[in-house]
């Protein structure tokens, strides 16, 4: 792993856009829902930062953050078991100052004494609802460069489907941006462009100080949302600046998304897109090669260790420790951990969350507009 040669410190808010996924998540936030066969959505995020040489990174968890607890331990699969800096995770009433926070605001302002006491020049702060292969490094020399005040990172694409059809009320904010030769000179809250836009990513680069400078007033002030309070309302008085990522990315956008981006793996650039920069890193669970017994079919699948084959599975991903029975047909499917198709069932189209059981010659079947999502621990 890359060591620590970056002057700035990381902090990553796991819950946002929960909302967008509601199935997903009921027992656990939005970093930790699994993705693509072996990894969970912070997988992506932290081995970013961590790559890029950031050291020093700080969770600001609001709840259901157990599941995110277990997955990332003491930080050491991401080489942040540390005596300066490392891992950080900081739940809620953690200290009195701690509480369950509203907006990126409110999480900051109950970590402005952590941010005060660091001796790090720059804050990289990202949420967690995008896997990336990120290189933060590239873009914090693009922020020193611009002599801005805050760096936006963002992407050219057109709105995914899932977003646009969000109320223009929805509490789950995204942002679009206007730019004059690359400064941001205005932010549009779930704008409903249907051509290609500027869509922000949810990563900014700003400097420490002047960070605790704007929580502080903005706070005071009963601000609550850090892009809609601070970047919308200072526009003409900060040098906002945007950094556009040219590379592959992933959004959970809603159930379908979800689906269509684990699907959208199976073809080999994108894999290679994804996975091929920078090493992604995630916990580690010792169980055996995947096992393909005799008779078993399988055509264009993503299969994480510790699975058993023995029917057959087309265009699908299967995560850890799935089983498929004698018999048992598979196709178009995503199967996170442990789920069991028993002999002679027939699946197409389904979203299985961890543990659950399609019971013998159950016939199971949504719609690529409309995959079908199973439950954790449910048995069909």
């Amino acid at each position: 792993m890359v060591n620590s040669n970056v002057d700035a410190l990381g902090i990553i808010f796991p819950n946002s856009r929960d909302g967008v996924v509601p199935e997903l998540v009921g027992e656990r936030l939005m970093a930790s829902i699994p993705f693509a066969g072996r990894y969970r959505m912070i997988d992506f995020i932290l081995s970013s930062m961590v790559n890029s040489g950031i050291g020093n990174v700080s969770i600001i968890v609001r709840k259901n953050y157990h599941s995110l607890m277990d997955h990332l331990g003491s930080g050491r699969e991401w080489d942040l078991t540390r005596k300066n800096g490392g891992l950080n995770i900081v739940p809620p009433f953690a200290e009195k100052t701690i509480k369950v926070y509203n907006g990126r605001l409110e999480a900051l302002a109950s970590i402005l004494d952590f941010l005060r006491d660091q001796k790090e020049k720059y804050v990289v702060m990202s949420d967690a609802d995008i896997a990336v292969n990120f290189d933060f490094s590239a873009m914090i020399d693009a922020h020193v460069k611009s002599g801005a005040d805050v760096t936006m990172a963002y992407t050219k694409e057109k709105l995914p489907e899932a977003v646009l059809a969000e109320r223009q009320e929805s509490t789950e904010f995204y942002y679009t941006l206007t730019l004059d030769e690359g400064r941001v000179t205005g932010m549009e809250i779930n704008a409903k462009d249907t051509d290609v836009t500027n869509y922000s990513m949810g990563i900014y680069v700003v400097e420490r100080e002047l960070l605790i400078k704007q929580i502080t007033y903005a706070y005071t002030h009963g601000f609550v949302n850090f892009e809609r309070d601070i970047l919308m309302n200072q526009l003409d008085k900060l040098n906002v600046q945007a950094y556009c990522y040219e590379g592959y990315i992933a959004r959970i956008t809603g159930m379908k998304g979800y689906f269509d981006e684990n699907m959208r793996l199976l073809e080999e650039e994108n894999l290679d897109a994804l996975f091929s920069p920078s090493p992604i890193y995630t916990k580690i669970r010792d169980d055996n090669p995947t096992r393909y017994i005799t008779g078993a079919k399988v055509e264009n699948i993503m299969a994480a260790d510790g699975c058993v084959i023995e029917g057959e599975v087309e265009n699908s991903v299967l995560f850890r420790g799935v089983k498929v029975a004698k018999g048992a047909k598979v196709k178009n499917c995503v199967l996170m951990q442990d789920t069991v198709v028993e002999e002679g069932a027939n699946i197409e189209y389904i979203v299985s969350d961890k543990n659950v059981t399609i019971t013998a010659g159950k016939e199971v079947k949504g719609t690529d507009t409309f995959p079908v999502y199973v439950a954790k621990y449910q048995k069909v």
